[in-house]
């Protein structure tokens, strides 16, 4: 498993290497390659449930095809900003994480008023409540945003891909102000 990882998975190290150590088919597979793999079940199940949450919405203001082409963008750009930010990082990235941000990301422009059904828990306290998705979305985007900013200073990019969440939430952003300017357009 562990050569699998290695092998398909994105290793910064690699896309920078010269072209005489790791040939460029080595160098662009593993951006589409890294998106299907995971750490364990808790990596896998996570990245389906916020996929199940967000997604269908998205899927059905862009429509299937379209859907899975801008989810395949949101990955790409996740992956783009993790090797820019750990260029000289060994670890391989894995996961889809960057990809469903990129959903997110969409998400949170284009139905900033929805509601997400939250757990929360106070101390003894324990209940579910409907926050605004703007919110869910803002604060979700600040924890990964503080957590790869205190990667970025004390580590080399090992753990959780944080950059890759902020590049693909950023990657959604995009893509629904582009979309939506082309119904302004269009009606």
């Amino acid at each position: 498993m562990r050569y699998f990882i290695f092998e398909y998975g994105l290793i910064p190290l690699k896309v920078f290497a010269p072209f005489e150590i790791v040939p460029v088919i080595e160098k662009i597979y593993p951006f589409f390659t890294s998106m299907f793999l995971h750490g364990g079940w808790f990596h896998l199940i996570s990245n389906m449930y916020f996929l199940f949450i967000f997604g269908d919405n998205v899927e059905d203001d862009l429509g299937h095809v379209k859907y899975l082409f801008v989810y395949i963008l949101f990955g790409l750009a996740a992956a783009i900003t993790q090797v820019i930010m750990f260029s000289n990082s060994g670890i391989p990235t894995i996961g889809a994480s960057g990809a469903v941000a990129g959903v997110m990301g969409y998400y949170f422009i284009r139905y900033p008023h929805a509601t997400v059904k939250t757990l929360v828990i106070f101390i003894f306290f324990i209940t579910i409540v409907d926050i605004p998705a703007i919110i869910f979305l803002g604060v979700w985007f600040f924890i990964q945003f503080i957590s790869g900013s205190t990667q970025a200073a004390v580590a080399s990019g090992g753990g959780i891909a944080w950059w890759a969440h902020i590049g693909g939430f950023f990657a959604g952003i995009l893509i629904c102000i582009i979309n939506r300017k082309r119904y302004y357009r269009a009606g």
